[in-house]
């Protein structure tokens, strides 16, 4: 009787907590307009990917505050910033950041100039990139979407 109580209160306050998430997640959507951003990644990871991960939690951040379905979000790799992909082939924290904000529609694209200038394989050399997520190049795409509406951000 005692453990079903004990997993009675449990389930009690994680419904509460789903439910003031929930809350939360809307009074900030209302807070908000839908938003278009672009994220500016070109810098080294720092020690064990730190700037990366920060970078990664400020966009999801984002995501909490607007709402997923209120955002259309990119991320610009080019230069060191392609680093990302590359050390999340062997780093599960950048692996499941990555894939996680992807499922939120958020799309990571990188600079075909940085590709061809360090003579990087995406298919082989950098975690999950697809064909469709090379541009030609990371400034010009920047340039590309600011002019769409998007709002710059540098994490």
């Amino acid at each position: 009787m005692k453990h079903l109580t004990k997993l009675f209160w449990t389930l009690a306050l994680a419904l509460f907590g789903l439910t003031a998430t929930l809350d939360s997640a809307d009074a900030a959507s209302d807070r908000y307009a839908t938003q278009k951003a672009v994220y500016h990644i070109n810098t080294n990871g720092g020690e064990g990917d730190a700037y990366y991960i920060g970078a990664l939690r400020n966009i999801q951040n984002h995501l909490n505050a607007v709402g997923a379905e209120n955002m259309e979000l990119r991320v610009v790799l080019h230069g060191n910033g392609v680093n990302l992909l590359a050390n999340a082939l062997s780093n599960e924290t950048l692996q499941t950041r990555v894939v996680e904000l992807k499922g939120q529609s958020v799309a990571f694209v990188v600079c075909n100039n940085t590709l061809v200038g360090r003579n990087i394989d995406p298919d082989n050399d950098l975690f999950d990139v697809w064909e469709e997520d090379i541009v030609p190049s990371g400034v010009a795409e920047l340039s590309h979407l600011q002019q769409q509406g998007y709002t710059y951000v540098k994490p």
